[in-house]
Formats: structure tokens, C-alpha cells, sequence
């Protein structure tokens, strides 16, 4: 590394996510540290709402910014923001490790979970307001509930959950309203 690292990584920290990863795409290592220092934090905190462990979301960091780095060529701005991009690599690959961890262990105890009281979701489907909503969700078909709770759940916004799916936004965003729309009459019924 030159002499003049500082200041080339200043110079990354007024590009725009974007830029940086079309940077990666073309083997730019101080590119990839800056995307790196500039958007770990944030999706840091996404895969721990997911996952509930530091170590847990610590590694599917890594994972996803290792794969960022071999697929950075595959980010298509015109689908959609390089940080909805990221995000959607966060929120799969964490989705995939409690997945998996949830076959392999049973009831899910992570050692290291950092807040051991039930979260929102959790105290909702043991209700019975929960279950109701539960058995709607089931009525909508498996596509639409999924998309209900990645926008809801997950909290994936419909950018990055049009990208994630491949459909188009205004699509996206007439289809979760239609199925906002079936679940209240579910729930009123």
C-alpha cells in the first residue's frame, strides 16, 4: 500500500456504495475495505435482528462480504441500490444459518443470545390474536404470506425485497397491498 492509503480511503468515504462495489467488480481492494468500513455496521445490526448472537451475526458478516467480494461483477444497479443488494445477502444468509441451526439444535438456544426475554414476534404467535393470523397467513398462498413477512417480519424494504425477488417495484408493492388487503378480511372474519 502507497504512502497516500488515508487519504485514498477518504476519498472512498464520499463515494456512494454503489460506486464502491462496481469498484470491487473490478478488483479494487481499498474499494472493498471502504465498502467494507462503511456498511458493516449497518448490516451488522440487520443480521443480529435475525440471528440474536453477536458471533452469529459476526459470521454471517464475513460470509456475505467474502461473497461480495467474488460476486461483486453480479450487483445490478438497475435493479436495485448496492445497499439493498447487501442487505438481501445479510438477511438470506442469516435466514440460511438459523434455518439450519434450528434442524440441528432443538428450541434454537444460542449460548451467546444477547436478549433472552421473547421478542415481539415470538410473544405474538403464542397468542391468540397470533394464531389467527398465523392460519390467515397460511389462507394467502405461501408466495404472498412470504412476502408479508419479509416486508413485515424481516423488515426488508420493497426495494430490496423487489430485488430479491425479481419482480418489478410498482408489481411488488400492488401485490403486498392486495394481500394486506385479503388478511384484514381473514382477520375481521
Amino acid at each position: 500500500m502507497t504512502g497516500d492509503g488515508p487519504v485514498q480511503l477518504q476519498r472512498h468515504a464520499t463515494e456512494t456504495a454503489d460506486a464502491l462495489l462496481r469498484r470491487c467488480a473490478l478488483g479494487d481492494e481499498s474499494a472493498f475495505q471502504a465498502l467494507y468500513e462503511s456498511e458493516s455496521p449497518r448490516l451488522k445490526a440487520a443480521a443480529l435482528r435475525i440471528t440474536r448472537s453477536v458471533a452469529v451475526a459476526e459470521d454471517v458478516l464475513h460470509d456475505v462480504f467474502v461473497r461480495v467480494w467474488h460476486d461483486a461483477a453480479g450487483f445490478d444497479a438497475a435493479r436495485g441500490s448496492a445497499r439493498a443488494w447487501l442487505t438481501m445477502k445479510v438477511r438470506f444468509r442469516a435466514m440460511e444459518i438459523m434455518r439450519r441451526a434450528g434442524r440441528e439444535i432443538s428450541g434454537l438456544a444460542l449460548e451467546d443470545a444477547e436478549d433472552t426475554s421473547p421478542d415481539a414476534l415470538a410473544q405474538l404467535l403464542h397468542s391468540a390474536d397470533g394464531r389467527a393470523l398465523h392460519a390467515c397467513l397460511s389462507k394467502l398462498g405461501e408466495d404472498r404470506a412470504v412476502l408479508i413477512r419479509r416486508a413485515f417480519v424481516d423488515g426488508m424494504s420493497h426495494a430490496a425485497l423487489a430485488a430479491a425477488t425479481g419482480l418489478p417495484l410498482g408489481t411488488l408493492k400492488s401485490m403486498i397491498r392486495r394481500t394486506l388487503v385479503l388478511l384484514r378480511r381473514c382477520l375481521e372474519q
